[in-house]
């Protein structure tokens, strides 16, 4: 399905209106700057009937922590990179490295749909987030990887977004996201 061209903000909002049929995609799709965000990737389908084994998540730069949930039945794999310059993390742990990549392997049937949970510390900057995800099937894969040009039509196959945008009211979007059960 082809979209026309649109505003960026009307864009946006189409990406996290857009109906979860037919894209893996991040729920919620919209997070504040600087705050805790926990989310889940869903998978809606397999590729062409053929059921779902494995997802594969990569973590942008920006984000310096992640933390996957695990799921009961599915292995999961954690990819990760020293950091050019070592942070200072919540309770004051230096942070020497961060999570680049998350697979989950298991197996959903087409006829299921499944999520995958993901907790990270957002940049303090606003603006999409991408989340380059390879679906792999026991019979082929769908690479959901493409990041729209600005003013572009939504790719065949995005990648799931995040709109990192401030709060609305000026309030401090950390408030009451400090502590985590």
């Amino acid at each position: 399905m082809k979209r026309p061209l649109i505003s960026a903000a009307a864009g946006a909002a189409a990406l996290i209106a857009a109906p979860a049929g037919a894209h893996v995609v991040l729920n919620p799709g919209q997070a504040a700057p600087g705050a805790y965000y926990a989310g889940a990737f869903r998978v809606s389908h397999g590729c062409s009937g053929s059921p779902t084994v494995a997802l594969k998540v990569t973590i942008p730069a920006g984000v310096v922590t992640a933390k996957p949930r695990p799921k009961e039945g599915w292995t999961l794999t954690i990819e990760r990179e020293p950091l050019a310059q070592p942070v200072t993390g919540e309770g004051g742990q230096t942070i020497r490295e961060r999570v680049k990549a998350v697979t989950w392997r298991g197996r959903l049937p087409d006829d299921e749909f499944d999520e995958f949970g993901l907790m990270l510390k957002l940049p303090d900057a606003a603006g999409p987030l991408y989340f380059p995800a390879v679906q792999t099937c026991e019979t082929g894969e769908t690479r959901w990887v493409e990041i729209p040009a600005p003013g572009a039509a939504r790719p065949a196959t995005p990648a799931p977004v995040l709109e990192v945008t401030p709060a609305a009211g000026g309030h401090d979007p950390m408030a009451g996201m400090h502590h985590h059960p």
